[in-house]
């Protein structure tokens, strides 16, 4: 039987980065092997600030990863986000010579080319040519032109461009690391490959990614993507809060948000205190359950707001069947969907990157915080001629293995020579 191929997501994020080893089963699901994760301490907001913290960061996660698994990686499949992100619609045409033959890929492959050499602001560059609907001989809607007879054949495009820096700091940092770039993917379509269905997608739905250091959004439509946009605020924004409301640690803050944080003030009890300890012999500092609810609230007020704006611009608002899906290490905040659905008034659940995987996964990997890890994965395994992103270690079995031939071998000849010297 042919061996599976293995394949590597890493996702540089602003609080972590993780390093995930999977392959495909006999149907279809993908087995985690392994992970790794590190601190991020070189990214800011979802972009690389630091080349050699980050660099030793992506070492760390990703020699855990290989650890783990017994795999050596060679090439892994990156995520990439920020603020710098943008997109557009364009459309394009192609005059093909022959009527009578077959529209082909070929025809499709050319029209994203050409796409390709769109004039962007300086210092921008395309990394993804979305294809949303064909048209054919002016026959609109169509969206697998394959196999089809015409002479003028267009398409809609949803094109997202971001800085060349940032997309030349990442590979940058990967290839110092020792490994190649298989493929840079946008991070909110990896999450959305993660954590929403097939229906979902036909149906409407917006994707919210709460991460680190920014909330990604994508919102789809009759299977296809719409609208992208990247929000400079994330949880980390919420802990800085913390941190200066509450005059505390940044350390102190995070741990006061994951264990006590609430996004819904009024869910809170009134007299409900916690306790943490000065610096130094210092007294301990008591801060109220329901004050830190309110500051957490207050940003997270203000993160909706944007993504209810970004929705209303994309003109999606009133075709959203499916709702709003949390996802990201901030969608597991307690009262956060109720408080979605107050402030944009659209149903909402957190999304799990549970639905392509195979059963008896690693418990953590089920957790929002990885769905863009799991979606560097799945989209990996999507393309075409996905590249092979580690290889099983059989280096070290093998001199093992001579050892002990050498070792047998002479205690042949030393039976032998025994046999010789009785006779």
């Amino acid at each position: 039987m042919q061996k599976a191929e293995i394949i590597v997501g890493l996702d540089i994020g602003t609080t972590k980065i993780c390093a995930i080893v999977g392959k495909k089963t006999e149907h279809g699901k993908i087995e985690v092997l392994s992970t790794g994760k590190s601190e991020s301490l070189g990214v800011m907001r979802g972009v690389v600030s630091n080349i050699d913290k980050t660099v030793e960061a992506i070492k760390l996660a990703v020699e855990e990863a290989e650890q783990k698994a017994g795999v050596e990686i060679a090439s892994v499949y990156v995520g990439i986000a920020g603020q710098h992100i943008q997109s557009l619609q364009h459309r394009g045409i192609r005059m093909r010579d022959n009527a009578e033959s077959e529209i082909s890929k070929t025809d499709i492959d050319l029209l994203v080319e050409e796409m390709h050499r769109l004039v962007l602001p300086p210092g921008d560059k395309i990394i993804h040519v979305l294809p949303q609907e064909f048209i054919v001989d002016n026959e609109q809607g169509i969206t697998e032109p394959i196999g089809m007879a015409g002479v003028r054949l267009e398409a809609n495009f949803h094109i997202i461009t971001g800085q060349i820096t940032a997309a030349k700091n990442i590979t940058k940092c990967i290839q110092k690391a020792g490994i190649e770039v298989a493929d840079m993917i946008l991070e909110p379509l990896a999450s959305a490959a993660s954590v929403l269905s097939e229906e979902e997608k036909e149906a409407g739905v917006v994707l919210v990614d709460i991460g680190g250091g920014t909330t990604d959004i994508a919102i789809f439509e009759k299977g296809i993507i719409r609208h992208t946009a990247v929000i400079p605020f994330g949880g980390n924004s919420i802990t800085e809060d913390i941190k200066e409301g509450c005059l505390i640690m940044s350390k102190q803050a995070e741990q006061l948000k994951v264990k006590f944080g609430s996004a819904l003030a009024v869910e809170t009890q009134e007299n409900e205190i916690v306790s943490i300890p000065g610096l130094r012999g210092r007294e301990p500092k008591e801060i109220s359950v329901r004050n830190l609810a309110h500051i957490i609230q207050a940003r997270m007020d203000e993160i909706l707001e944007h993504v209810y704006y970004e929705i209303k611009s994309s003109g999606f608002e009133k075709k959203l069947i499916g709702g709003i899906v949390l996802t990201g290490g901030g969608s597991q905040l307690k009262n956060l969907v109720q408080l979605t659905e107050f402030v944009t008034g659209i149903s909402a659940r957190v999304g799990f990157p549970t639905e392509h995987l195979a059963t008896g996964m690693i418990e953590d990997i089920k957790s929002p915080t990885y769905a863009t890890g799991i979606g560097l994965l799945i989209r990996g395994f999507e393309e075409n001629n996905p590249k092979k992103g580690a290889v099983e270690k059989e280096e070290e079995s093998k001199p093992k293995k001579k050892w002990f031939e050498s070792f047998i071998k002479m205690g042949k000849q030393l039976l032998e020579d025994d046999i010789e010297n009785d006779f």
